[in-house]
């Protein structure tokens, strides 16, 4: 444990302490200085539940990094805590995986189930101080005992257990004396707190179920809040960074610590996680891809897990540089995939080493290249201005493949590639031209006739200028391999957006399989090496070669083939004249990376989160209003619209609080208030009046019954006498205009579903 950060990371992947800095950084700069600690030792702390996906590497990433530049010690620390879900290979996996990003944990490997001992002792702690007990409620009873966001939980009837009751039982459960779900260890904190969090939350449960390093030995397991923190504190962590979502779990990790522990202690901070555009990164998801069939395992190229990136031919220097590009920041926000993608492209193109393949080829025969001739031409592997040596030789014979793709019989306008009595360099080789083309039985072109100019070799071509350059293989001595042509998984930047099923947006053209032919020097490749196919992309070889049969994957193309597409998507429509009965076309949203960030996160519709992140105080209510439950999409409407609308000439703080929202939200969705008297409600409430349910009795905004609906819509019809004559006599368009009177009649307390309901009824 006292290993100090030792790094496999290149001097271009990590900082320089003269950089600008983080918020984290600062923090544990001003820790340093005050003396809160002599040294820093932040930690990774997967579930071993699944593989590492690249939001992990961004946290990885960081916490190795703040380890390093401060020279502290860095820990693996595997939360092994849920036998039921964990498994012996996601920890190998995990360990291969972070030692690819060229990350060495030294000594500092450690598991949660290391400190089960001691963990159930921290337990039996709480229960002499009275800060915990053992709960004997069904699942179901606990959740219906913690109440809402907006009302208390009560307490469970075995809360005031006796310490020696609670002693004895948590005792037996260890001793394995019961069934799963049959009693709970929960602290007892506060049953009213707005965090629900904080009401009474559970801390041991029994599993009965073999774990992968412990075998049978335990048949009751910490909670992962509970583990957690306490494993932070057993190793000296300094620092806890985790992302945004636990940032709500960090009252629960202090008073743990300030129940449990003396001294220095750990803290929590959150950063905000990795989100990236056409790109899933939940394990529940993950896994279903995987099981269902949809990708070929973990490690299929087309996966966001670092198996896969690996496979596919990511190179760890490039996932580092990208994790540090994007920084670390307080706000979720989205990340364009393309941003790793350009970052692959810089890395690769100074360490893939240049080769020709064809993937669709067209035979051509060189008439004036003697036939029974073979040479060797010389070729360099990399560009000149990469500073890399080495080169290769390269076959050259009469019989040739270039692409297909290369060659025009009737060339549109600006193609300088090969044409019937056109002219193009070789890569490397000869200028040729051109003289005929040979069809085969069907009519298609089956070969080219062309020739060759000997003294194009090494100097530049006689006549006129020579405007385009192709690649190109010997057909004899080719090696015939597989190509696996990979694109992005999901179609749609933001696969599952609202409630979409995320594999909906699968991408049909995620893999393409073919063959290919390249040149020579690549026989001898191995299962890992990295190649440019010029004027293709890049490929790595993957580990289905076997002997002979080489298969290499595309790893990215040289040019981003999404980036028209993208643009052509967000351009707003031409202006066409309107057609009579036509509807209006809009012009796509564009919208900033805070906005952006509010959609992906939450699914919002893109007009409200562009309201929400260009009004501070709007987006902190909509922030505050999260913590409640209530769905994201419902609070944002309300306060994109209604109490921005409200709020106008108010200067300060808003008088109406998130959970004000919240309450109006749940207030609506459960039917007590109509939609419209959620709208006054709205505007009362950010006029100060105070608590929602006290300004709906005051002004009388309860939904009506159905009684005093049939009442209201009677009065209404009885005042309106003449229209329900008309109306009845067969006039149905009148039909409006009583609903109109009924609407007014019922004030605002009834939803116009339920209107219209009983007023049908009453007019038969």
């Amino acid at each position: 444990m006292a290993n100090e950060v030792t790094s496999d990371m290149t001097d271009e992947a990590t900082r320089a302490r003269d950089e600008p800095t983080h918020f984290i950084q600062d923090i544990i700069e001003q820790d340093l200085a005050g003396g809160k600690h002599n040294a820093v030792v932040t930690r990774f702390p997967p579930e071993p539940n699944g593989y590492l996906h690249i939001g992990h590497a961004k946290s990885i990433v960081l916490n190795y990094s703040l380890a390093k530049d401060f020279s502290g010690r860095f820990h693996l620390r595997f939360d092994d805590t849920n036998p039921t879900t964990e498994d012996a290979e996601f920890v190998d996996s995990i360990q291969r995986d972070i030692r690819w990003l060229g990350v060495d944990w030294g000594d500092n490997l450690f598991h949660a189930s290391d400190y089960f001992e001691r963990l159930y002792r921290f337990a039996e702690q709480l229960i002499n101080q009275e800060q915990a007990y053992v709960d004997s409620l069904s699942d179901e009873d606990v959740r219906a005992y913690r109440g809402t966001v907006t009302e208390a939980g009560k307490p469970s009837p075995h809360r005031d257990r006796s310490v020696a009751e609670n002693l004895d039982l948590f005792r037996r459960m260890r001793a394995g004396e019961f069934q799963d779900g049959e009693h709970v260890l929960r602290a007892k904190i506060d049953m009213a707190s707005p965090n629900m969090k904080m009401r009474d939350p559970l801390i041991y449960r029994i599993r009965r179920h073999h774990h992968y390093r412990t075998g049978d030995e335990w048949c009751i397991y910490p909670l992962y809040d509970f583990a957690h923190c306490l494993s932070d504190y057993i190793e000296g962590i300094t620092h806890s960074i985790c992302t945004l979502e636990f940032e709500n779990n960090r009252e629960l990790y202090d008073w743990i610590l300030d129940a449990l522990v003396k001294g220095e202690r750990p803290h929590q901070y959150e950063f905000a996680r990795l989100a990236m555009t056409h790109t899933i990164m939940s394990k529940r998801n993950l896994l279903e891809l995987v099981r269902d069939g949809h990708v070929s395992g973990w490690d299929d190229p087309r996966m966001p897990t670092l198996s896969g990136y690996r496979r596919r031919g990511y190179t760890p220097e490039a996932i580092r540089r990208f994790c540090e590009a994007i920084g670390v920041a307080k706000n979720n926000s989205t990340v364009e995939v393309a941003l790793l993608e350009h970052t692959l492209r810089d890395d690769l193109n100074r360490r893939a080493r240049r080769v020709m393949a064809v993937l669709d080829p067209l035979p051509v025969v060189i008439e004036n290249y003697p036939q029974d001739k073979q040479e060797e031409l010389d070729a360099a592997y990399f560009p000149a201005d990469i500073g890399k040596e080495g080169s290769r030789r390269l076959p050259f014979s009469a019989n040739l493949l270039i692409e297909r793709a290369d060659f025009a019989e009737h060339p549109p306008k600006g193609f300088h590639r090969l044409t019937v009595g056109g002219r193009v360099r070789l890569r490397h080789g000869y200028v040729i031209r051109c003289d005929g083309v040979e069809r085969d039985d069907a009519g298609n072109i089956a070969k080219l006739r062309c020739s060759h100019e000997p003294d194009t070799l090494d100097a530049a071509p006689k006549g006129p200028r020579v405007k385009g350059t192709i690649h190109w293989v010997c057909a004899k001595t080719a090696v015939e391999v597989e190509v696996r042509l990979f694109d992005r998984l999901f179609k749609d930047e933001f696969p599952g957006a609202g409630d979409a099923d995320f594999k909906d947006s699968l991408n049909p053209n995620s893999l393409t399989v073919g063959r290919a032919h390249v040149e020579l020097s690549l026989k001898s490749a191995a299962v890992g090496d990295l190649f440019q196919f010029e004027r293709t992309g890049f490929f790595r070889v993957d580990e289905d070669t076997q002997g002979d049969g080489l298969v290499f994957n595309r790893t990215v193309p040289l040019k981003d083939s999404w980036a028209k597409q993208s643009k052509q998507d967000l351009a707003p429509p031409k202006r066409e004249r309107s057609k009579p009965g036509a509807v209006a076309s809009t012009p796509a949203l564009l919208l900033d990376a805070d906005a952006q960030a509010l959609v992906d996160t939450h699914a919002l519709d893109p007009s409200q989160a562009k309201v929400l992140a260009e009004n501070p105080r709007l987006l902190a209510t909509f922030n505050d209003a999260l913590s409640s439950g209530q769905p994201a999409q419902a609070l944002s409407a309300i306060i994109a619209n209604d109490i921005r609308s409200a709020a106008k000439g108010i200067d300060g703080d808003l008088p109406i609080s998130g959970q004000g929202v919240a309450r109006v939200v749940e207030l609506t969705s459960s039917g007590k208030i109509s939609s419209s008297a959620a709208k006054r409600l709205i505007k009362a409430m950010v006029g100060g009046e105070g608590d929602p349910d006290a300004i709906i009795k005051a002004r009388g905004l309860a939904k009506m019954g159905d009684d005093e609906l049939s009442s209201v819509v009677a009065a209404a019809l009885a005042q309106n006498a003449e229209v329900v004559e008309r109306y009845r006599a067969g006039e149905k368009n009148l039909f409006g205009v009583l609903m109109g009177a009924a609407m007014r009649e019922a004030a605002g307390r009834a939803d116009a579903g339920a209107v219209k309901k009983v007023l049908s009824e009453a007019l038969g």
